[in-house]
């Protein structure tokens, strides 16, 4: 008797789905649907498969410890693109504080394209995720369905995300760009440009409106301000510095919403015979490390990137956890980095 018990257990190496499914009375598809997103089954059916994962030591542990908690130990992390340098340090920060907890993430990209929210808004949906994170400044959404209707605990960083009761965890960016205004004021400067970041952007509203007011304070109105539209990207600063050399009068200090435009800027003036920052002032904004190696080193103001996604983590993962988060929005400090791209007007 002893022996058929002996026999009947499987080697964990050598258990399959099959063996679970046939233990459980069940199908495979059903073993792997409970696995996966178990609010779909019956709690008998869960109760029963859970039973199964256990006696055969299929994926041992693991499944049945995370069913049996409701946990699939995965973060979802919205990201608007990736390849940014800006998110690379943010995501270091939140995966270096999720490990600690035993989590692990999922990267969400979007690629600065809103159809691709629904895919992230159907894997929540699956509840292949405890918890979800915003870097994209806007809660996806498919269709009539947003992902804050879906009940999973949320957390935004790096941009307020309108509409969403949740921690944020972010960086003054209206007050950082007064800063921007008053200290080319300072410099003596009153032609400005300003290269914006993609419109609408909760970010790019603030810097835009931050600087305008530091401009009007200081005695400067909307016919000394030229604006060009633009994106977070290196193409922005391009195509404003080819507009840029066009000008009689062009603007002596130039606020770009993002370090890759006012790094791109720099080069296609420079290029082009002007002088940085004899000519024209430039000054960034996030503080990318880049920005201590271009030549000139590029003013800039300085974003915690690593403390703004270490702190958001910790705010998810305590949403998770049911706890109360202390402070539900965290504004982290981003001051201005001086560097040499940035001066006096010229006489």
């Amino acid at each position: 008797m002893e022996g058929n018990r002996r026999s009947a257990r499987h080697s964990p190496g050598n258990v399959t789905i099959q063996d679970v499914a046939a233990r459980a009375g069940v199908s495979t598809a059903t073993v792997s649907r409970t696995l996966a997103n178990p609010e779909v089954v019956s709690a008998t059916t869960r109760e029963r498969v859970l039973r199964a994962v256990e006696a055969t030591g299929y994926t041992p542990n693991v499944a049945a410890r995370n069913l049996r908690a409701r946990r699939s130990m995965m973060i979802l992390v919205i990201v608007p693109n990736v390849a940014s340098p800006f998110i690379a340090e943010v995501l270091r920060g939140i995966d270096d504080e999720l490990v600690l907890s035993g989590y692990d993430m999922i990267i969400g990209n979007l690629d600065n394209l809103v159809e691709r929210e629904a895919r992230y808004v159907k894997l929540v949906q699956s509840g292949q995720v405890d918890g979800v994170m915003i870097t994209s400044g806007r809660i996806p959404g498919d269709g009539d369905r947003s992902m804050a209707d879906l009940g999973v605990p949320m957390a935004a960083v790096c941009a307020a995300v309108p509409g969403l009761t949740a921690p944020h965890v972010t960086v003054d960016d209206r007050q950082a760009s007064i800063d921007v205004a008053t200290h080319f004021l300072e410099f003596g400067h009153r032609r400005f440009g300003y290269i914006s970041g993609p419109a609408g952007n909760v970010n790019e509203i603030d810097r835009y409106d931050g600087f305008k007011e530091g401009l009007r304070q200081g005695g400067v109105g909307a016919k000394d301000l030229t604006y060009w539209p633009g994106h977070f990207n290196l193409r922005a600063g391009v195509d404003a510095a080819e507009d840029f050399l066009t000008l009689e009068a062009p603007p002596t200090a130039i606020y770009a919403a993002c370090d890759e435009a006012a790094i791109s800027f720099m080069k296609t003036v420079i290029s082009a015979g002007r002088r940085v920052p004899e000519d024209v002032s430039v000054v960034g904004f996030d503080g990318i490390d880049v920005a201590r190696f271009v030549r000139p080193t590029l003013t800039t103001v300085h974003q915690p990137r690593y403390e703004l996604g270490r702190t958001g983590a910790q705010a998810l993962l305590k949403a998770i956890a049911g706890l109360e988060v202390e402070e539900p929005v965290v504004r982290l400090a981003a001051p201005l980095i001086q560097g040499a791209s940035s001066g006096p007007a010229p006489v």
